[in-house]
């Protein structure tokens, strides 16, 4: 089948979805859901594809326009330019066109739990986590997404030892899940009287954000343990027995949450970040047998892998995987412009899929 076969047929079905969907065929609500999402994602690739079938056939028009013999000089090379405009669209458009037709994660359009810890480097990786946590919520507000702190355990001197934190927006993860993996802070601490750099480390993960539907949780799985909150790190953190421990027994995955005064707000939030651990869980086993290839690609996710490096007596930043550096530290760190980053990172991973396919 042909590119341009190919995209009729994608045409096609776009228009059958739609008059299925807006017919007086009644549907099961199941089938409607499930129509409706097609249509949606087909949507930006039939715009593009319509716009490049009509190129082509003004292509062809042109062409034959050219190749008659009655045609004057000048309607030639008025012709003759116009297949040359038309060409370089045309190849703009198949590009774009590869591109919106790479095989989605299904993931992609999920909300985010996002999981910070300080790494090596004491007070001064707690430091940065925190600066990490503020330069995702900055983003997310940047972006018009939700951002819901779930669990923080602070170190009484502005930094965190972890948080974790709920991202809720349109397609959050498609864009967050570059930002798994290690994280490297070179700066003088505020507490360094020489004025000697240090090298600290903070661990992000980023799990794509789990319903129901997509993880089952048997509770007799489950061990929950109730005790009394301790602290310091929780936002509420008091005398009753509202903490709560919850141990997924056939992983071993352990969630524990005690920031909320209700236990039953605590077991809420502990089950929201279990299911999306447990999701992820799945989708690491799913994923093993390209366990190889996935060390590459820069949305692997692997948190053991040192990503990124920021540098502050130079304000550089430095992305390892695709080697790319910008000395932007405030607009980045400070202010939350993370999309200098992540636009080349998902450009990266687009270029590379593209060449597998």
């Amino acid at each position: 089948m042909s590119f341009q076969d190919k995209l009729t047929k994608l045409v096609a079905k776009h228009k059958d979805i739609q008059n299925k969907l807006s017919g007086a065929q009644q549907l099961e609500q199941n089938e409607f859901i499930e129509l409706s999402k097609e249509f949606s994602e087909l949507g930006p690739i039939v715009e593009v594809a319509i716009e490049y079938l009509k190129l082509e056939k003004d292509l062809i028009e042109a062409n034959e326009l050219i190749s008659e013999e009655e045609i004057d000089e000048e309607m030639k090379l008025l012709a003759e330019a116009e297949v040359i405009d038309l060409k370089k669209n045309i190849v703009n458009l198949e590009d774009k066109i590869k591109v919106l037709l790479l095989p989605k994660d299904k993931a992609d359009e999920k909300n985010a739990i996002l999981e910070i810890r300080a790494g090596t480097g004491g007070d001064e990786a707690a430091l940065f986590g925190s600066n990490l946590l503020r330069m995702y919520q900055r983003y997310a507000e940047e972006r018009g997404w939700k951002f819901e702190v779930l669990a923080i355990s602070d170190t009484g001197i502005g930094g965190i030892k972890e948080a974790t934190a709920s991202i809720s927006g349109k397609a959050v993860f498609a864009r967050m899940k570059f930002e798994s993996g290690v994280h490297r802070v070179q700066r003088v601490p505020e507490t360094e009287s020489s004025g000697r750099i240090h090298t600290s480390a903070a661990t992000v993960a980023v799990l794509p954000e789990a319903e129901d539907i997509d993880i089952k949780i048997n509770e007799k799985d489950l061990r929950v343990d109730i005790f009394r909150a301790s602290g310091p790190g929780g936002q509420s953190v008091n005398t009753t027995d509202s903490a709560v421990r919850i141990v997924h027994l056939p992983t071993g995955i352990t969630v524990q949450q005690q920031d909320e005064k209700s236990q039953h707000k605590n077991k809420e939030k502990a089950m929201k970040i279990l299911r999306s651990r447990l999701y992820d869980h799945e989708r690491q086993i799913a994923d093993s047998e390209r366990a190889s290839a996935r060390k590459s690609q820069v949305g692997s996710g692997d948190r053991s892998e040192r990503i990124r490096t920021y540098n502050y007596p130079q304000s550089r930043v430095t992305d390892h995987r695709i080697n790319l550096t910008l000395y932007k530290i405030v607009e980045i760190v400070e202010q939350g412009e993370l999309d200098f980053l992540i636009e080349p990172l998902i450009a990266d991973d687009q270029a590379r899929k593209l060449s597998e396919s």
